[in-house]
């Protein structure tokens, strides 16, 4: 690479031709493959954060990238004034892989987790009620209706008014959402794990009461497995995993993005039983959702799960990486299933761990100032793991981090 490559002055660059919405990038990436990435200046990475949980297969999967290929060189887009077989048949698989059996459903596709959810928002408007409980700690998005869910001032405040009669509650308290849902709601949203809030993982009975609460009340259940869902929990929904609902449970609604496609922009918003009949048509639409070379996309990124065995290896990799994360005392918890992964730090110093981690090829997420997240891809290998372990107490010290009380463990 010639001069003009190096991170200064493609961050110059960068600064000098984007909005400023999300500050300072951390790094100018060049290329990557499986679960590494390389910089401008050519300097190797462990990617533990995975595009934040959207990259399933890491980066330059063949199978991904011959799919697309394949795809963009027969039909690249067509409108939503046709189909394409990608679609439908993604829509099946989708609806096939809830285990919805007669219940049924339907599926719209978007761009976007936020755009999943803004459709899901005008869905539940359909039932003729406009009442949604949403949780403390949430986040669904940053357009308006989505961000009326998202329970953080900091995003809120800025864009008030938001659109209206959205109520939160405490996150996991089941008496808490009971006493917040009556006739007049139309949904309650749930994110079965909370991961911009650091992880956070309810009390295993909190979506079950959710769904009877809901049911009782005739009221939408609305899950919100953006984040979540398709292998990173090592199940293929985290609302199906048995280490995080006592019992099996069916949603109204649930939405999805981020893995999957797998670093193609795609959501769905998927509605089941007679709610996926609520919308009629002109009620909602999209121009780029759904496209064969996402759907297609998509596919693959499903079939490569399956026949790559990842879902166990999620699970596998996952406690182990649990386990080793939690033997230092200044983590005090650790959090989560497969491969999203909270932890919390003995002082607020998340943002020194992850500048000390990036020291030493490693990119991770501060979540809150005392909370790290990882979202590594599917693919991350035993050997990463591996190194990542061994580097870790050297990444606490060059943080500045001292022991703490251990208050928790590995969950």
């Amino acid at each position: 690479m010639n001069g003009q490559s190096s991170q200064h002055a493609w961050t110059e660059r960068y600064a000098g031709a984007l909005m400023n919405t999300f500050g300072a990038p951390k790094l100018v990436l060049t290329r990557g493959t499986g679960a590494h990435v390389w910089d401008a200046d050519g300097r190797e990475y462990v990617d533990l954060l995975g595009g934040i949980a959207v990259n399933a297969l890491g980066h330059a999967h063949p199978r991904l990238v011959g799919a697309v290929t394949e795809q963009l060189g027969t039909l690249g887009h067509i409108s939503n004034f046709f189909a394409s077989e990608p679609q439908i048949r993604l829509a099946e698989r989708l609806l096939a892989l809830l285990g919805l059996g007669d219940l049924g459903g339907r599926v719209f596709f978007t761009n976007s987790g936020t755009e999943a959810n803004e459709a899901a928002f005008k869905l539940t408007r359909r039932t003729g009620r406009t009442r949604v409980v949403a949780t403390e700690g949430a986040f669904h998005g940053r357009t308006m209706g989505a961000l009326a869910l998202t329970a953080k001032e900091a995003y809120r405040a800025p864009f008030e008014p938001l659109p209206g009669d959205v109520v939160f509650v405490p996150y996991g308290d089941a008496a808490a959402l009971e006493a917040a849902v009556d006739e007049t709601t139309a949904a309650v949203v749930i994110e079965p794990v909370q991961g911009e809030a650091g992880v956070v993982v309810p009390p295993r009975d909190y979506l079950p009461a959710a769904r009877r609460i809901t049911h009782e009340r005739g009221a939408l259940l609305w899950l919100d497995e953006v984040q979540t869902g398709i292998g990173r929990m090592g199940s293929w929904f985290a609302h199906q995993h048995p280490d995080l609902v006592a019992e099996p449970v069916v949603p109204d609604i649930v939405t999805l993005a981020k893995g999957l496609a797998g670093g193609i922009p795609i959501g769905a918003c998927i509605a089941t039983g007679g709610t996926g009949k609520l919308f009629d048509p002109g009620n909602h639409g999209t121009t780029f959702g759904g496209n064969p070379v996402a759907a297609a996309a998509a596919l693959a990124v499903i079939d490569t799960i399956e026949d790559e065995g990842l879902l166990e290896h999620v699970t596998a990799l996952g406690e182990r990486l649990r386990v080793g994360l939690g033997a230092d005392a200044r983590v005090t918890e650790v959090r989560g299933t497969g491969l999203l992964i909270g932890l919390d730090l003995a002082q607020p110093l998340a943002a020194e761990v992850v500048a000390a981690a990036q020291d030493a090829g490693f990119i991770l997420n501060a979540a809150t100032p005392e909370r790290i997240r990882l979202a590594p891809p599917l693919v991350l290998t035993a050997e990463d793991v591996t190194a990542f372990l061994a580097a870790w107490p050297g990444i606490l010290d060059a943080a500045g981090l001292t022991t703490g009380a251990v208050t928790g463990g590995a969950r």
